[in-house]
């Protein structure tokens, strides 16, 4: 076998759960090969570079083998080499995903529960149960 799909290489190399996945990801740009835009029938070759994103980070490899089965992991490792700039590019990602954190994780709570609602609306009118009868009202008292 010299020449595969490249949603089916993608696929069995281990990038994407399923080939509709791959599929998608391929429609939406987010592959190229050899510097070109991606469609799902495009072929690749052994030699060829493959630049595909996963979320912030490009990765880039070249083809060093072809298989259209899904094999185990560390098979599938063999498909591909990853370039030293790709390489150097995600560890950088990690490291400033490490150091900058998620700012909903500086979130404690979300919304209010009940209880604090209540404690709020305690806090701002007194304990003395004014808040109620000070509400504006439709009746003509």
């Amino acid at each position: 076998m010299e020449k595969l799909r490249i949603d089916k290489w993608l696929w069995a190399a281990r990038f994407y759960k399923t080939r509709s996945l791959a599929v998608e990801e391929i429609d939406k740009g987010r592959v190229r090969v050899n510097g070109l835009e991606a469609k799902p029938a495009r072929e690749v070759k052994v030699g060829d570079t493959v630049a595909l994103r996963q979320g912030p980070v490009t990765r880039t490899l070249v083809v060093l083998g072809i298989s259209n089965q899904r094999g185990a992991a560390p098979v599938a490792q063999q498909l591909y080499e990853e370039t030293p700039e790709s390489i150097s590019l995600k560890l950088a990602a990690a490291e400033h995903r490490r150091l900058n954190s998620d700012p909903a994780s500086s979130l404690e709570h979300g919304r209010p529960t009940k209880r604090d609602r209540r404690d709020i609306d305690k806090a701002k009118n007194g304990a003395s149960g004014k808040e109620w009868n000070s509400r504006w009202s439709a009746s003509s008292d």
